[in-house]
């Protein structure tokens, strides 16, 4: 009997933006992330006698249904396996709003399809098979922080997990300043931030700027940690500004929420933000000022949802 695969979504703090080979999602930099305890996708397929794909309990047809059948049979390919499967989908994360839902959807279903055929995989082949699907969701197969390696190609590109159990003090709030699915998708957005005059620069930073980060969550250090993320952050949404021609995924409440976090840091509650494809913020914090900055926001902003999050785990099985 098939069970249930459970996977959290991650946010990435070194961020991951651009392609260097589209169809085996191979990517053109390294990325960091935080596994999320509050965000997390279930996945359960089964034997049938068609293809079918629900999501939240609501039958999916088009190109949401075609990327996943498309996936299904890349992977029963790869592993010399065949059959109609039913996939059945709970997400707890927004679709397509920046909070990076794709992630834990992939991982999921990863972890679904490795256990229906009851393959022999590890940990480090599950997450070349989820980068298959989405290259986030390449880190989702771990807890706490998680690294994906660019590699040079399908066998080396995977990601590992760099403390799965972190006793840092981190919390990340997420900010929903926007439910609606974002206009334009990572993937077109990553193709066009190529065009920024800046493109390789942000290539070039890479590999420090994540030899840094490594060296923050070592060490315990918040405050770098929260300041590298909130620059490479800043970067990455600096190629949508500059791109030819020029887009963002910034919305007027963006700006006014990224401006209120650097407004708390000038009183003393220190937060940092950092921001997906899409409009929405989450604000990278220690537990004793959570409270302090959700009241500020919830006053700030008519409508606000605040959700915060802790260290997630990794990949699970729900019988």
């Amino acid at each position: 009997m098939s069970r249930t695969a459970r996977a959290h979504t991650n946010i990435a703090l070194i961020k991951y933006w651009g392609k260097k080979d589209a169809k085996l999602r191979l990517p053109l930099m390294s990325s960091l992330s935080m596994t999320l305890d509050a965000f997390y996708s279930e996945t359960k397929l089964t034997d049938a006698s068609e293809m079918s794909f629900s999501l939240n309990g609501v039958k999916q047809e088009g190109p949401a249904a075609s990327r996943v059948f498309n996936y299904l049979k890349l992977m029963q390919e790869r592993f010399g396996v065949s059959g109609s499967l039913a996939v059945e989908s709970i997400n707890h994360v927004p679709t397509a709003a920046g909070l990076a839902s794709s992630s834990s959807a992939f991982a999921a279903l990863a972890a679904a399809f490795a256990d229906h055929y009851q393959l022999d995989v590890d940990r480090q082949e599950l997450s070349r098979m989820a980068r298959m699907g989405s290259g986030s969701a390449s880190r989702s197969i771990y807890g706490g922080f998680a690294v994906w390696q660019k590699g040079s190609s399908d066998a080396d590109s995977f990601a590992y997990p760099l403390v799965e159990s972190p006793k840092m003090d981190l919390k990340l709030l997420a900010v929903e300043l926007n439910d609606q699915p974002k206009k334009i998708s990572s993937t077109k957005g990553m193709e066009a931030s190529k065009t920024s005059p800046f493109y390789q620069t942000w290539l070039d930073r890479n590999d420090q700027e994540l030899a840094d980060m490594e060296d923050a969550i070592k060490t315990g250090d918040f405050t770098k940690l929260g300041s590298l993320a909130e620059l490479n952050a800043s970067e990455m949404h600096s190629l949508t500004l500059t791109a030819q021609p020029g887009f963002t995924y910034f919305e007027p409440d963006t700006i006014k929420a990224i401006k209120l976090v650097g407004n708390l840091r000038e009183k003393g509650v220190e937060c940092y933000y950092t921001i997906d494809a899409g409009p929405n913020v989450k604000i990278l914090c220690q537990s004793q000022n959570c409270k302090k900055i959700i009241n500020n926001f919830e006053t700030a902003f008519e409508r606000v949802k605040i959700i915060e999050a802790g260290f997630g785990p990794g990949i699970s099985y729900q019988d």
